[in-house]
């Protein structure tokens, strides 16, 4: 089919409606550049009209035995791009509309996981600072000038008058009463 070009649309749809693949390539070749800006100009991304134009000849391909062989190819071609296009800007609406459905759930469960968080971490350091204040009060200014203020165990001997020894034998049994008293907890408070 050499000059196949030539032939007018009117002749070429009964040869495609019967399967003819060079009649849908001279129909390809004669409506895609055409169709593409149409697309184009009314999406934001070329690569959407690319498609959009591939799978409207695709369409046409597999629907061609149901078209009919006095039908206008041309106002056929352009109703299928523009129909492409709205359910492309439907389908982004309906996107749109799911990923902020979406963006909102995680932020409900995150706000409420954090609030959880928060309110566990509020009840774990309300039970330890109730457990070091029940510790002897040496004891408890021993571990609080280690653990809350960083010191170290010749700085507390220093500022208590106590010995090093003194002060690391106060350290050792204040965690050893903490653990005790809060059992599994302390592997999470103390490491």
């Amino acid at each position: 089919m050499n000059h196949s070009s030539q032939i007018p649309d009117s002749e070429l749809l009964p040869m495609l409606i019967s399967g003819d693949r060079d009649a849908y390539t001279v129909l390809y070749n004669r409506y895609k550049h055409l169709l593409f800006t149409f697309a184009a100009k009314r999406l934001s991304d070329p690569q959407d009209a690319e498609d959009i134009l591939h799978e409207v000849f695709l369409k046409l391909w597999t629907n061609r035995e149901s078209l009919k062989p006095e039908e206008n190819i041309t106002p056929y071609l352009y109703s299928a791009v523009r129909y492409r296009i709205i359910n492309h800007y439907a389908k982004q609406k309906v996107a749109a509309r799911y990923l902020d459905s979406f963006n909102d759930y995680l932020g409900e469960a995150l706000s409420s996981e954090e609030t959880d968080h928060l309110l566990r971490h509020k009840e774990l350091a309300a039970l330890i600072e109730k457990e070091i204040d029940e510790l002897p009060r040496k004891m408890r200014e021993v571990f609080l000038l280690s653990r809350d203020s960083g010191y170290s165990r010749a700085e507390i001997a220093q500022q208590l008058g106590l010995s090093e020894e003194t002060v690391k034998s106060h350290l050792h049994h204040a965690l050893k009463i903490l653990k005790t008293r809060l059992g599994s907890m302390s592997i999470l408070i103390f490491f």
